[in-house]
């Protein structure tokens, strides 16, 4: 008697249309309106330092693909996505081998040596931003010329919206108004809450995101930022909540699957920025965040884990 041949594969067995050039498509157009916002105030400062880290984060990935011979990956846009990310994590004015060495960091260690996308532990552009944060000075100067071109744009020097946190003094920064659509100091994200917001709901809308990790982070700064005696609505306006919380928290990759460990990331995230920023250091408050809820992705999924389907307990 003949026996049909069975081809036993494991689950998922779901099938979609999308795929990860779409989804990036659709990050890069999110990231459209602080990406705008950004050139017009910064103007050929911001202009130099995503033309960098893009054409950075683009190379590396090709040349690293190519040593290791594996298929070049360029056209699903995820090494742009990310040399864009990591750009609006830095200031108007810095060294560029900073930038060089953060791509270097980010695509090469981060993402291509831990068996390429879909498989770092960590976001990439966060980890890259962070080195460099770690080591400035001992690889480059934090700050200097656009390359061939001279540096600075005409401003006022002065203190960053963060600056104003750890001292309780949130009253003497910028407005709500100002921080929601054009507060420049920091990154050059960092001109408008809102531009970041429009471009979360929009991968909201197009299901890219879920709603979850960012509404609890921002819901946990919130009421610990007042708990703790902070403006808990300035810690969110402020900085790089926004933006970590709409567009680098909810990394397929390094955020947890099932809806209970989301919301549990998004706690840890929240915690340790509220913690971080005011009994710590501003800086880099949110990056070190999310790389710390990074950590706890693989425990989350495994406890969060839903039962199976038909699974019965063993006698």
């Amino acid at each position: 008697m003949a026996t049909d041949n069975l081809v036993v594969t494991p689950p998922p067995h779901l099938r979609s249309k999308e795929q990860t050039a779409v989804a990036m498509r659709d990050v890069l157009i999110a990231l459209a309106p602080i990406t705008i916002a950004a050139l017009v105030a910064f103007t050929y400062n911001a202009l130099f330092v995503i033309a960098v880290c893009v054409g950075s984060c683009m190379f590396f990935e090709w040349v690293t693909r190519k040593i290791r011979k594996k298929k070049v990956t360029l056209s699903d846009g995820s090494a742009a996505v990310t040399g864009l990310l990591l750009a609006l994590l830095m200031p108007a004015q810095i060294h560029w081998l900073n930038m060089i060495i953060a791509s270097f960091v980010a695509i090469v260690i981060v993402k291509e040596l831990m068996g390429g996308l879909g498989r770092n532990i960590f976001n990439p552009a966060l980890f890259g931003y962070v080195f460099i944060i770690t080591c400035s000075g001992l690889l480059a100067s934090w700050s200097g010329n656009l390359g061939f071109l001279p540096g600075g744009f005409d401003g006022v020097m002065a203190a960053t919206p963060l600056a104003y946190i750890k001292p309780g003094l949130e009253s003497l920064g910028p407005s709500y108004g100002s921080l929601l659509f054009a507060s420049y100091g920091g990154a050059i994200s960092e001109v408008g809450a809102f531009w970041v917001l429009l471009g979360g709901a929009y991968l909201i809308y197009r299901k890219v995101i879920s709603w979850v990790i960012p509404v609890t982070i921002l819901a946990t700064v919130l009421i610990l930022g007042y708990i703790v005696g902070s403006d808990g609505l300035y810690q969110i306006l402020a900085g790089g909540v926004m933006l970590g919380a709409f567009f680098m928290a909810t990394d397929w990759v390094t955020s947890p699957m099932y809806t209970w460990g989301q919301v549990v990331y998004g706690l840890i995230i929240g915690v340790c920025i509220v913690l971080i920023r005011v009994y710590g250091g501003p800086s880099g408050a949110v990056a070190y965040s999310i790389l710390i809820g990074n950590c706890f992705v693989i425990l989350l999924d495994k406890v969060f884990k839903p039962k199976r389907f038909g699974e019965v307990v063993a006698a």
